[in-house]
């Protein structure tokens, strides 16, 4: 019996980027973060992939990108560009021992919400992954692999100091389709393709 080959795929999530003057403002609250950790008990994520993620779709066949690319444009079309803040870090779960640290991101209309929404309808015949019934939108600063008593105290006082703490603002005018590889040395995302809000279909 032949070998058949699976036909080629990508490894995709939607996403929204982020400027590199917010990133700089957020690597700053990650590396005292990281400053005040045991080394080894974060896996950090590095600045350049500080974004806000719509929707991960797991592997996706070559051959339904583009249409997965006209559904995007379609989903898009009826949002105009928002203004949006990042702020104060967080942890999922909020009790006990972190397993993810996040910065938040929020919008004074809910639009975002409403957007990721959208997404995970446009999607769905795309991906076998799991919708999501909540949205909490963040960026990933660093998922634990080795957090103690300790580590979750330090972080604990840290999330009640930068509970002002403000990031910066900026207007989401477009959203991007990124690949992610996952290589020896951490995952490289590149962008296929950037989605405009209120753009032509």
């Amino acid at each position: 019996m032949s070998d058949r080959s699976q036909p080629p795929s990508h490894r995709l999530f939607v996403a929204v980027s982020t400027p590199e003057t917010v990133r700089g403002e957020i690597a700053k609250a990650q590396n005292e973060l990281r400053q005040a950790l045991s080394e080894g008990a974060v896996r950090w994520t590095r600045a350049e992939h500080f974004h806000l993620t719509l929707r991960f779709l797991g592997n996706v066949g070559v051959e339904h990108i583009d249409a997965l690319k006209d559904k995007l444009r379609l989903a898009c079309r009826d949002f105009t560009p928002m203004k949006v803040r990042a702020k104060r870090i967080g942890f999922f779960p909020e009790r006990g021992f972190p397993r993810v640290i996040w910065v938040s991101v929020c919008d004074n209309d809910e639009k975002l919400a409403q957007l990721h929404g959208a997404i995970q309808i446009a999607t769905g015949e795309f991906t076998s992954e799991p919708a999501e019934n909540e949205f909490a939108a963040h960026i990933t600063l660093g998922r634990a692999k080795k957090i103690g008593r300790r580590e979750a105290n330090t972080l604990a006082g840290f999330a009640t100091r930068m509970r002002q703490r403000s990031f910066g603002e900026w207007i989401v005018d477009g959203l991007e389709l990124f690949q992610s590889e996952l290589r020896p040395d951490g995952a490289h995302h590149t962008a296929l393709a950037r989605i405009p809000l209120g753009g032509p279909v």
